[in-house]
C-alpha cells in the first residue's frame, strides 16, 4: 500500500513547481488523509525550517517574535517574506486539488462504464432465469401427468388384487365348504357311530383343528335345524332330521373331546405345565366360550373341595371349640383368614393370567366362589341370628354378642372385597355381592338392635335392684324412722350409669352408621335408636326422682304420725319429741337425697343433649323433618322427669316449712317477745328459735344451692322465700309484744333478712324489708302509729295486725284512736 500522495519532481520554494502526478492506487485500502497530506507537503516545509534555524542564531533574541512580531521593538524585521513557501505550499495544493478532479472524472467515469455492463449482466440473467423457469414448469406438469398415471395404474393393480383376493377367499371357503359338507356327512351317519370319522377328529395332534371344525358343524346344523323347523314341506323336514343325526353325533364328539381336553387340563395342571394348561384352555375356549374349563378349574381349586381347609378356617375364627368367642378374637382370626384368602387368590390370579384367554372371566369365577362358599361358610358359624322372641341371656352375650359380631364381619368382610377388587375379579361387582352375604343379617338389624338396647336396659336395672336389695340387707335393722332416707339413699340416681346408656347407644349409633349406606336409611335408624335411648333415660331419671319423691313422702308420714293433741302426758309428750327429732332428721336426709337426685338429673339431661348436639343432629338432617321430631321427642320424654322434679321439689318446701314450723313451735318462747323489765340488760342476739331456723336452713339448703341451678334454682329459692315470711308471719301472731319484745323481733328479723339475701330473689327480700317496717309498731309510742305508714299505705294492712299484738292495745285504747284515721280498724 503507499504511504500516501507525494509530489513527484525536484523540490523548490518558488511558484513554478513541478505539477503532481496522483496515482488512483493511493486511495485503495486503508486510506488516511493526514499521513497522505504530510507525504505531499513535507517535501516543502525542510527548507523553512533550516531558516528559521540559522535566522534566529544570527540575531540571538527570538523569544520576542510571537505571531510574527518582536516584542518590545519598534524597529521591523527584514522586508525578506517570514514564509518564503507559501506559493510554493498555493501551487501544490491547486495542482493537487486539479488532479483529484480528474481522478474523479476518472473514477465515474468507470462508475458508469461498470453500470452499463451490470445493466447489461442483469437483462441477460433475467432472461435466462426467465426461460429456466419456463422449463421447470413444464417439468412439473411432466411429473403430474406421470404421478395420475402411476396412481390409475395402482388403483387398477389394488382392484385386481382384491379380485384376485376374492376370488381366493372363495376359493378357499368353498374348499372349506366342501371339507365341512364331506366332515358333516360323515358325521350325518348313524346316530352313535363315531368310528368312521376322519382322522383329522382322532388326531391329538390336530385337537384344536378338530375342535374348531366340529364347532362349526354343529353350529351351521343347528341353524339348519332351526331354518327347517319353520319350514312345512315334507323334503325339508327330511333334511331336518338328517341334519338331527349329525347334530347329535356332534354333540357327542363335542362332549368326549372336551372331556379328553379337561382330562389333559387336569393332569398338566397337576405337573404345574402352564403351557399344556394354556393350549388346552385356548382349545376349550371354543367349547361355551370355555366356561365348562373355567368352572372346571376353579371348582377344583383345594381350598373348595379340601373339607381340612374349612374346619382350619374355623379354628382360626373360632377358635378351639366349647369356648365362647369374643368379637376382638373374632376380628383378629377374620382378619388372618381373609389375608391367607387373599394371598392365595393372588397366587391363583397369576396361573390363571398365564393360562387362561379370557383371565378376567375365571377371576370372576374364583372370587365369586371365593365369597359364596369359603366367605359364606365361615359367616354362617359365626353370625347365628338370634331370636326376637327368645333372644340370649346377657350372661351368654345377648343380642350385643351377635351384633358386635355381625359388625366385625361386616367390616372385616369389607375390607376383603376391596382387597379382592384390588387383585382382580374381572366385571364382577364384588361389593355388591358382599352386601348380600349380609342382606338378611341387615334386614332385621334395626330391630335387633333396639331389642340389644332394651335387652342391656332390664340387665342393667336388675342389676342396680339386686345391688340395693344386697345393701339393704347387709345394713340389717336399721332404725324404722330412717328407713326411708336410707331406703331412698341406697337406689340413688346415678350419672355413670346415664353414661353408660349413652355409651351404649354411640355404640349402636356406630354399627347403624357401618350398616346403612343411604343417609335416608342411615337417618330413619338412627331416629329410632335415639328414640330408644330417650326412652330408657327418661324412664330411669323418673323413676329415680320418684324413689327419692317415696322418701320425702315417707319423712312426711312420719311426721304426721307424731302429731299429739294438748292433753297428753309429760311421758308422751317426750316420747313424741324424740319420734318427731327423728322424724326430722328423716326428712332432712330425704330432702338432701331428692336434691342429689335432682342435681344427677340435670347432669344426667345436660349429657343426653351434649350428645344429641354432637353426634345425632348432623345425622337425621338428610331427612326432612327428622331433627325437629327427635327435639320434640326429646323434649317429651324429659318432661315426665321435669314433672316428677317439680313435685319432689314442691315436697320439698313442705318439709323444710314443716321443719321450721316445728323448731318455732317448740323453741320459741312467749317471754322471748314480752320480756319483763327487771333492770337486767337485754340480750342482744336474736332469739334460739330464730338461730335454730336459720342454722337449719343454712344447712339444709346447702345441698339446694348446689344441686338447683339457673332458673330452677331462682324459682325454688323465691318460692320458699314466700313461704317462710308467710309462715313467719302466722306464726309471730301468736304472741304478745311488748317494747322489749319489738326491739328483739327486730333482731330476729335482721337475722332473717341477712339469711333470704343469699337466695337472690328481690321479691323475697322486699317482703322481709316490709316486715322489718312493720315490727316498729310494737317499738314506738302509742301516738307516734297513725303517722308510722303515712308513706307505706300497701302495708297497712299487716300492721293493723301487727299492732293487736301489742302488750298496751286495749289498755291504751289503740283500737279507738286508729279507727278513725284507718277505718278498717272498726
Amino acid at each position: 500500500m503507499t504511504e500516501g500522495i507525494r509530489a513527484r519532481g525536484p523540490r523548490s520554494s518558488s511558484a513554478n513547481s513541478v505539477p503532481l502526478i496522483l496515482d488512483i492506487e493511493d486511495f485503495k485500502g486503508d486510506f488516511s488523509f493526514d499521513a497522505s497530506f504530510g507525504n505531499l507537503v513535507n517535501d516543502l516545509l525542510p527548507s523553512f525550517l533550516e531558516e528559521e534555524a540559522d535566522s534566529g542564531d544570527g540575531h540571538g533574541n527570538v523569544d520576542g517574535l510571537a505571531n510574527g512580531h518582536l516584542r518590545g521593538q519598534s524597529t521591523p524585521l527584514s522586508s525578506a517574506p517570514f514564509f518564503p513557501e507559501v506559493d510554493g505550499l498555493l501551487s501544490l495544493f491547486k495542482d493537487a486539488c486539479k488532479e483529484l478532479v480528474d481522478l474523479r472524472k476518472q473514477v465515474d467515469g468507470r462508475l458508469n462504464t461498470l453500470k452499463k455492463e451490470v445493466s447489461t449482466q442483469d437483462a441477460k440473467h433475467r432472461k435466462t432465469l426467465t426461460e429456466i423457469e419456463k422449463g421447470v414448469d413444464g417439468l412439473f406438469e411432466s411429473f403430474a401427468r406421470l404421478d395420475g398415471r402411476i396412481s390409475s395404474v395402482g388403483q387398477t393393480a389394488a382392484k385386481i388384487g382384491d379380485h384376485l383376493q376374492s376370488a381366493d377367499a372363495q376359493r378357499e371357503t368353498a374348499s372349506q365348504t366342501i371339507d365341512l359338507i364331506k366332515y358333516l356327512m360323515e358325521f350325518n351317519g348313524s346316530p352313535g357311530d363315531l368310528m368312521e370319522l376322519s382322522a383329522l377328529f382322532s388326531d391329538d395332534s390336530r385337537v384344536a383343528e378338530a375342535a374348531s371344525i366340529a364347532q362349526k358343524l354343529r353350529s351351521f346344523a343347528e341353524e339348519d335345524i332351526g331354518r327347517q323347523g319353520a319350514g312345512t314341506a315334507a323334503g325339508n323336514a327330511t333334511a331336518g332330521r338328517g341334519l338331527e343325526v349329525a347334530v347329535a353325533n356332534l354333540q357327542d364328539y363335542c362332549n368326549e373331546l372336551e372331556n379328553r381336553l379337561l382330562s389333559r387340563f387336569d393332569a398338566a395342571s397337576q405337573r404345574r405345565d402352564l403351557s399344556t394348561m394354556s393350549e388346552c384352555a385356548k382349545i376349550l375356549s371354543q367349547f361355551n366360550r370355555g366356561t365348562s374349563a373355567m368352572q372346571h378349574y376353579v371348582a377344583t381349586r383345594p381350598m373348595f373341595i379340601d373339607v381340612e381347609v374349612m374346619n382350619s378356617d374355623i379354628r382360626l375364627v373360632l377358635g378351639d371349640h366349647g369356648s365362647q368367642p369374643s368379637p376382638s378374637n373374632v376380628a383378629r382370626g377374620l382378619s388372618a383368614l381373609y389375608k391367607e384368602i387373599t394371598d392365595t387368590v393372588r397366587k391363583e390370579a397369576a396361573t390363571i393370567t398365564a393360562v387362561f384367554p379370557a383371565p378376567n372371566e375365571v377371576m370372576a369365577i374364583l372370587v365369586q366362589r371365593v365369597l359364596e362358599q369359603r366367605v359364606t361358610g365361615i359367616l354362617d358359624k359365626i353370625l347365628a341370628k338370634p331370636s326376637l322372641m327368645s333372644p340370649p341371656s346377657v350372661q351368654e352375650g345377648g343380642l350385643l354378642l351377635y351384633l358386635r359380631m355381625l359388625a366385625v364381619a361386616y367390616e372385616r368382610t369389607q375390607e376383603l372385597a376391596k382387597d379382592l377388587r384390588a387383585v382382580g375379579c374381572g366385571d364382577l361387582d364384588v361389593e355388591d355381592l358382599t352386601e348380600s352375604l349380609f342382606s338378611s343379617h341387615k334386614d332385621e338389624y334395626p330391630e335387633h338392635e333396639q331389642a340389644s338396647l332394651k335387652q342391656l336396659y332390664q340387665a342393667k336395672m336388675e342389676e342396680l335392684r339386686a345391688e340395693s336389695q344386697q345393701v339393704s340387707e347387709s345394713s340389717g335393722t336399721i332404725g324404722r324412722s330412717r328407713g326411708a332416707s336410707v331406703s331412698s339413699s341406697q337406689q340413688q340416681l346415678s350419672v355413670t350409669v346415664v353414661t353408660e346408656f349413652v355409651r351404649w347407644n354411640e355404640e349402636a349409633i356406630t354399627r347403624c352408621t357401618l350398616f346403612s349406606s343411604q343417609p335416608a336409611t342411615l337417618a330413619v335408624n338412627v331416629k329410632a335408636i335415639f328414640t330408644c335411648q330417650l326412652d330408657q333415660v327418661s324412664v330411669y331419671i323418673t323413676e329415680g326422682l320418684e324413689r327419692a319423691r317415696d322418701g320425702l313422702t315417707e319423712a312426711a308420714a312420719l311426721r304426721e304420725r307424731f302429731v299429739l293433741g294438748t292433753s297428753v302426758s309429760r311421758r308422751v309428750a317426750a316420747a313424741a319429741a324424740s319420734a318427731a327429732e327423728a322424724a326430722a332428721a328423716a326428712g332432712e336426709s330425704s330432702f338432701k337425697s331428692f336434691m342429689v337426685a335432682v342435681q344427677r338429673c340435670g347432669s344426667s339431661v345436660a349429657i343426653v343433649q351434649q350428645y344429641f348436639a354432637n353426634s345425632i343432629s348432623r345425622l337425621l338432617l338428610p331427612v326432612d323433618g327428622a331433627h325437629a321430631a327427635s327435639c320434640e321427642e326429646m323434649s317429651t320424654a324429659l318432661s315426665k322427669a321435669e314433672a316428677a322434679a317439680y313435685k319432689g321439689l314442691q315436697q320439698c318446701i313442705e318439709t323444710v316449712m314443716a321443719e321450721v314450723d316445728r323448731l318455732l313451735s317448740s323453741e320459741q318462747k312467749a317471754t322471748d317477745y314480752r320480756s319483763p323489765d327487771d333492770g337486767i340488760a337485754p340480750d342482744h342476739r336474736p332469739t334460739n328459735a330464730c338461730m335454730r331456723v336459720v342454722a337449719y336452713l343454712s344447712r339444709v339448703l346447702e345441698s339446694a344451692f348446689t344441686a338447683l341451678e339457673g332458673l330452677n334454682k331462682q324459682a325454688f329459692l323465691t318460692e320458699l322465700g314466700n313461704r317462710l315470711e308467710k309462715l313467719l308471719l302466722t306464726h309471730w301472731q301468736k304472741f304478745t309484744f311488748n317494747p322489749s319484745g319489738g326491739l328483739q323481733l327486730k333482731r330476729d328479723l335482721n337475722e332473717y333478712v341477712v339469711f333470704v339475701k343469699s337466695f337472690g330473689a328481690p321479691s323475697v327480700d322486699e317482703k322481709f324489708e316490709l316486715l322489718r317496717i312493720i315490727a316498729n309498731v310494737f317499738i314506738v309510742a302509742p301516738d307516734s302509729l297513725p303517722t308510722l305508714f303515712e308513706g307505706s299505705p300497701s302495708i297497712r294492712k299487716d300492721a293493723q295486725r301487727f299492732i293487736q299484738l301489742r302488750e298496751d292495745y286495749k289498755s291504751a285504747k289503740l283500737a279507738t284512736k286508729l279507727s278513725s284515721l284507718w277505718p278498717s280498724m272498726s
